[in-house]
């Protein structure tokens, strides 16, 4: 109690000496904050020059700047594919789950996670023949050794098909690279048609996506086509956009994902555009899902089921896409070249180095239009 009184009557003298002085309580706070130390000519010490708004990590990784992240998984991409004279792609789907030991004994690895660089836990592998031999294997493992077997046959038949469709893309007439065979830029089915590609001599690309564990691209992807995304929403974009085929091999979430994703856009004609379609492996699709229940439900109508093909060896598969390339794209282009003026036609320049190009071959790659209705 006495020591309140006193805090009070120090309070009433400070007071009355700052009622005496004429200040304020405002100015008198004012006099008593810290002040910046100044030099003798009483100027303050220098800035420091603040960063550019573009070169300053700690804004471009914040949440104020990830409309800025995810404009430039836009541009960036679309520059490289400029400059690498990309014109459209053929994409394939699959697990990445797996990945090709070596060729000669067609031993598989089951991954610990899509992509990851890392193998699964041993009682997840497929089983060796001598535990099954010694009566060690599990079910688990015994049902992932028959599928191994299976996998690794899709494995050859994705670069087969890739090196199919690489070496026939070469051949069509163009300033630009047709047809790219393009995957997820990982392990498994998307490692097998980088792969097939990359031994027919030909440009292929990687879209990976960022995880959260350790994984990289295959080594079979054009350097400068090599993608890395942070949003999964902006690889989708790049993946339908170029997309003039998609080739789906087994898979799990992210093929099923990726697959219905493209049925549904076609589908509902948001893209304006012919998708050629192929389902591989009718065996193992057919186990996944049936959509004829779709059908006789009326969730889906009969016609949807024309938006895709089934496939089961990679000449089966050439001759589909090759056949829905041409139609879709190859015949009607021929169509719309003008033909060449008659030898001697006083009308045409004597050197005309741009005929033949439009717009396109300058802005390109060619992008899909959306339907605005």
């Amino acid at each position: 109690m006495k020591n309140r009184d006193q805090r009070s009557e120090i309070r009433d003298q400070e007071f009355e000496k700052l009622k005496n002085s004429g200040r304020t309580p405002q100015s008198a706070a004012a006099e008593a904050a810290p002040r910046a130390v100044i030099s003798g000519d009483g100027a303050p010490p220098p800035l420091d020059a603040a960063p550019l708004a573009y070169e300053n990590s700690t804004f471009l990784n914040s949440a104020d700047g990830r409309p800025i992240r995810i404009i430039s998984e836009y541009l960036e991409p679309l520059a490289r594919f400029r400059r690498e004279q990309i014109q459209d792609t053929v994409v394939f789907f699959g697990s990445a789950r797996f990945h090709g030991r070596e060729e000669a004994d067609h031993a598989l690895e089951l991954l610990e996670n899509t992509g990851s660089v890392r193998p699964a836990p041993s009682e997840e592998q497929p089983a060796k023949a001598m535990e099954i031999a010694a009566g060690k294997a599990t079910d688990l493992q015994l049902k992932r050794a028959v599928a191994a077997v299976e996998m690794a046959r899709y494995y050859e038949d994705a670069r087969r098909l890739a090196q199919l469709l690489t070496q026939w893309a070469k051949t069509i007439p163009s300033r630009k690279h047709r047809f790219v065979v393009t995957s997820g830029g990982g392990p498994g089915i998307m490692e097998a048609a980088n792969r097939g590609a990359y031994e027919a001599g030909g440009k292929t690309i990687g879209m990976n996506i960022l995880l959260p564990f350790e994984q990289r691209p295959n080594p079979y992807i054009t350097p400068s086509l090599n993608f890395e995304f942070h949003y999964f929403f902006m690889r989708k974009l790049w993946f339908a956009y170029l997309a003039k085929a998609l080739v789906v091999f087994p898979g799990g979430f992210g093929t099923l994902d990726e697959m219905f994703e493209i049925l549904t856009l076609a589908q509902t004609q948001k893209v304006n555009k012919r998708i050629t379609v192929l389902i591989y492996g009718s065996d193992y699709w057919k186990k996944v899902f049936n959509l004829g229940v779709l059908v006789d439900t009326g969730a889906i109508s009969p016609k949807d089921l024309e938006l895709f093909q089934f496939a089961d060896t990679p000449e089966q598969a050439f001759d589909l896409l090759r056949k829905g390339l041409t139609e879709n794209y190859l015949a009607s282009e021929a169509a719309a070249i003008p033909a060449e003026p008659p030898r001697g036609d006083k009308t045409a320049p004597d050197e005309d180095l741009m005929a033949g190009w439009n717009l396109d071959d300058f802005l390109g790659p060619e992008l899909a239009k959306t339907r605005k209705s």
